[in-house]
């Protein structure tokens, strides 16, 4: 994609991110700040600048998601169904940041994206034989999944594996080297927070930290390696 397509598709990620802490407020159960009171005094003045800095935040890192898929040469006519995810992603995230939770309309919105962006893809690329790869890459990540939540002791969720064969959707498009890296390094990447905020002593062994934000974003990157 040529670079003014790229700047232009990571200033659409800016301004759906500055959405997301707000949405995510929705979805985790935030309580809304009451307007009455958002002037009166300093803890509400507080609460706003805590907003905005969250929107930025958010912000940055949709702009960064969407230019780095718009950048990345191997989405081609798939970029609209890896766009849909990325954009129910963020949200997601936020929500499993916010209360340990993927609820299941969010996931099943960025299957729908996924799906609907993947066909478009096929029927434009001729090549609707590549839905296979993508139907099998979100079965294997369905079993692979499952079967680690069913293990003793694991504190793998059954939103982690619903979400895990979504994402399988748009690797399982890429390719089988795509699949596997996106299907570990999510691993990776939460092993480290975890090994960092065990050594900032911010959490104890037995604290639950969401795995959401560590599939998507495993599975971005290995988009981004395609």
């Amino acid at each position: 994609m040529p670079t003014t397509g790229v700047l232009a598709l990571a200033l659409t990620g800016a301004v759906l991110g500055a959405f997301v802490p707000w949405l995510a407020g929705r979805w985790a159960g935030v309580p809304r700040l009451d307007p009455a009171r958002a002037g009166a005094g300093r803890p509400g003045a507080g609460r706003r600048g805590a907003a905005r800095g969250r929107a930025v935040a958010w912000a940055a890192v949709a702009a960064v998601v969407f230019g780095g898929l718009g950048a990345a040469p191997g989405c081609g006519p798939a970029l609209p169904a890896f766009l849909a995810v990325a954009a129910v992603g963020l949200l997601l995230a936020a929500v499993d940041l916010a209360c340990l939770r993927l609820p299941d309309p969010l996931v099943g919105l960025a299957a729908l994206g996924a799906a609907a962006g993947l066909v478009a893809a096929a029927a434009a690329d001729g090549r609707p034989g590549r839905l296979l790869a993508s139907l099998t890459g979100a079965g294997l990540s369905f079993l692979g999944y499952a079967l680690l939540a069913l293990l003793p002791g694991s504190r793998l969720g059954f939103g982690d594996v619903k979400l895990a064969a979504v994402l399988g959707l748009p690797l399982g498009w890429l390719g089988w080297p795509e699949l596997l890296t996106g299907l570990v390094l999510p691993h990776v990447l939460h092993g480290l927070v975890v090994l960092g905020l065990l050594a900032a002593r911010r959490i104890r062994r037995d604290t639950l930290l969401p795995l959401g934000p560590a599939l998507l974003a495993g599975a971005w990157l290995a988009t981004l390696a395609a």
